[in-house]
């Protein structure tokens, strides 16, 4: 994977915000600036145009290396504390930039966004899944029940499990959702989960994200 830094791409992606519906057939809402965002049918919370940050940044190419070669592509994730136990698929960018999410008949399964960290590199990892779709509870729905300390398993392609353990929760409002602390930069391995939460709009879309914070 190529090397990334913080580039004209990552200077977008902390001003704009993919957030969608987690029921119904959702077609996207509107990012802080009042611009329409992309989504898919029943999803969760992103940002569109995040960093892609496939390495993690090193002044030591030694280390960049040696890290990028020790971590391959996540394939599963467990977290046993809410019988959570997924493959994962790859999720990229829409035609318009902004962040895939799972298609609403795969809401059982959740997916690593692709632009972020490998899980296990420097860096934010992110991990989305629906909370429910219009099939039914899906991944994520009982994220909510995640307290500090529990436990997030992610298995690579190569057979090695890392494990996460949760630093903290957080329920914002997809108007205001946090691009900075999910997708910026950091100082060591990191994890982000993120799901819909909350009453829900007119329209039928939870007004909320849930988002959990990791750290390897």
């Amino acid at each position: 994977m190529r090397h990334a830094v913080f580039s004209r791409l990552a200077a977008l992606a902390l001003g704009l915000l993919v957030v969608v519906g987690c029921s119904g057939d959702g077609d996207g809402v509107r990012d802080e600036g009042g611009g329409r965002v992309a989504g898919s049918s029943t999803s969760v919370g992103t940002e569109a145009r995040p960093e892609r940050r496939s390495e993690p940044r090193s002044t030591d190419p030694s280390t960049a290396s040696s890290t990028k070669a020790s971590v391959a592509e996540p394939v599963h994730v467990a977290i046993p504390s809410i019988g959570v136990s997924s493959d994962l698929m790859k999720l990229g960018l829409n035609a318009d930039q902004t962040v895939e999410v799972p298609p609403a008949e795969k809401g059982m399964t959740a997916g690593w966004y692709t632009g972020g960290a490998v899980p296990g590199q420097r860096g934010p990892g992110v991990v989305i899944g629906h909370n429910d779709t219009k099939y039914g509870p899906a991944v994520f729905h009982d994220l909510k029940k995640l307290a500090k300390g529990a436990k997030i398993e992610v298995r690579d392609a190569r057979g090695t499990t890392r494990t996460f353990t949760v630093t903290g929760t957080e329920t914002v409002k997809k108007t205001a959702f946090p691009t900075q602390r999910v997708y910026g930069p950091t100082s060591g391995p990191e994890l982000r989960l993120v799901t819909c939460d909350g009453e829900f709009d007119a329209e039928g879309h939870p007004v909320d994200n849930l988002i959990v914070y990791a750290t390897l």
